[in-house]
């Protein structure tokens, strides 16, 4: 397969240049090049995150999640941030691929990219599930169709044939017409501990800022990256 119309010619001395301006002009439009401003890291994720919310187009919550099977064999999908506490909580079907590793192996990696705010934020950590309360008041913040939905996708299993999915959603709304939707006991929240984050900046000519955070058991301890 010729590739060559994916791979994208190499800068110019032009394109650096757009690239400088427009890194500098945000720098001087939104933080005046102040980008680690608390030595929290929870603290700094949130703060760039609102930020975030300003620019991005759609999803400044969406995240990347890596997980690892029994076999060692890396998965990553993309999911929503739906909580920031003491981490970062996601809701999925616990019989899904991540359900089952994560079961398996309780650990994860989450990427945040930025592109509109020209920042990424890397999260490694222990992954627990959320408490039932948690759960089932999440669940009952949802639309109704979403509440359905969870009930009839068997997320990650074959589809055994064609327009099934459709008539699961019928058959579950026909079940609870006139009621409230029960969550799926199977249906649940994780949350990501984070032990390390890195926070990284998009400078140009790939002189980026990198700012490590590693959690020692006391506090937060800070590391600067070459890029």
């Amino acid at each position: 397969m010729d590739t060559s119309d994916l791979i994208p010619p190499s800068p110019s001395e032009d394109d650096y240049e757009q690239e400088r301006r427009a890194q500098e002009a945000f720098s001087v439009d939104e933080d005046q090049g102040k980008v680690f401003t608390s030595d929290d890291p929870l603290e700094l994720f949130a703060q760039w995150l609102e930020l975030a919310k300003k620019h991005e187009v759609n999803d400044a919550h969406a995240m990347s999640v890596a997980t690892v099977d029994g076999a060692g064999f890396p998965n990553v999908r993309v999911v929503l941030l739906k909580d920031l506490d003491e981490g970062f909580v996601f809701y999925t079907n616990s019989m899904s691929a991540k359900g089952d590793e994560l079961a398996e192996n309780p650990l994860a990696a989450l990427c945040f990219h930025w592109k509109s705010i020209r920042r990424q934020v890397r999260i490694r950590g222990l992954v627990e599930p959320v408490s039932e309360a948690e759960n089932d008041q999440y669940f009952a913040s949802r639309a109704r169709s979403a509440q359905i939905g969870a009930w009839a996708s068997q997320q990650s299993r074959p589809m055994t044939e064609e327009g099934i999915l459709q008539k699961r959603v019928e058959d579950y709304e026909a079940i609870y017409e006139g009621r409230d939707v029960r969550r799926p006991d199977w249906w649940r929240g994780y949350r990501v501990t984070p032990s390390q984050m890195e926070f990284w900046v998009n400078r140009p000519f790939r002189l980026h800022d990198r700012l490590q955070f590693d959690y020692d058991g006391e506090g937060w301890n800070k590391t600067r990256l070459y890029p």
